[in-house]
């Protein structure tokens, strides 16, 4: 754009001619009498034609090959080295990086039909569930430091939430947390199924 508005400055402003601009700006008469004649202000812009590659020969059955393990579970899927291996076997002469380019950009493409990108959101009915977890906490206690083992019981469609802290998880701890979480809550979901 900085180019052709110079270009346009020095033939209408300045008067110079189409021989003079080409010999002070290095570009060809052609290309300055097609600047000229272009309407508008745009700035010219030129597409190369990218080469096809040493890939581009295997594109298609690559294609086939990432959609057929998107479909397998995650540990029977090929990795990108073993792909290369096939590949080289076939007469692949190129690299590991292209061909992972190759990859990523498919992924990318193609990641709305991929399997593993489904959502299922979660939604729980009122007293339905409750989600119980423990937590490592730390607190001063007549100038001691003391490590607490804290258990956390919380509703999962309120989100009501109760904490009791123990000195260690053990199963009469985990049985008093709960029983002391449904006393304090008002009594407990009527699935009673857990989630952590």
């Amino acid at each position: 754009m900085e180019l052709l508005g110079r270009v346009r400055r020095l033939f209408y402003r300045d008067g110079l001619s189409r021989s003079e601009i080409a010999r002070r700006t290095g570009l060809s008469r052609n290309t300055i009498k097609k600047w000229l004649a272009a309407p508008g202000a745009a700035a010219p812009s030129y597409r190369r034609a990218s080469p096809a590659g040493k890939l581009a020969p295997f594109a298609q059955a690559l294609r086939q090959v990432l959609e057929a393990d998107a479909r397998r579970p995650k540990r029977d899927r090929r990795t990108a080295v073993s792909l290369l291996s096939e590949l080289k076997a076939q007469g692949y002469s190129g690299g590991y990086t292209i061909l992972t380019d190759f990859i990523r950009a498919w992924k990318e493409g193609s990641a709305a039909n991929v399997p593993s990108r489904a959502f299922v959101p979660l939604k729980f009915e009122l007293g339905e569930a409750f989600q119980f977890d423990w937590s490592e906490e730390g607190l001063l206690v007549g100038g001691l430091w003391r490590k607490l083992q804290v258990a956390h019981l919380k509703l999962c469609a309120s989100r009501a939430f109760v904490l009791v802290a123990y000195p260690g998880q053990g199963h009469e701890m985990l049985f008093d947390a709960h029983t002391r979480s449904f006393q304090a809550l008002g009594g407990f979901p009527g699935g009673a199924s857990t989630t952590t």
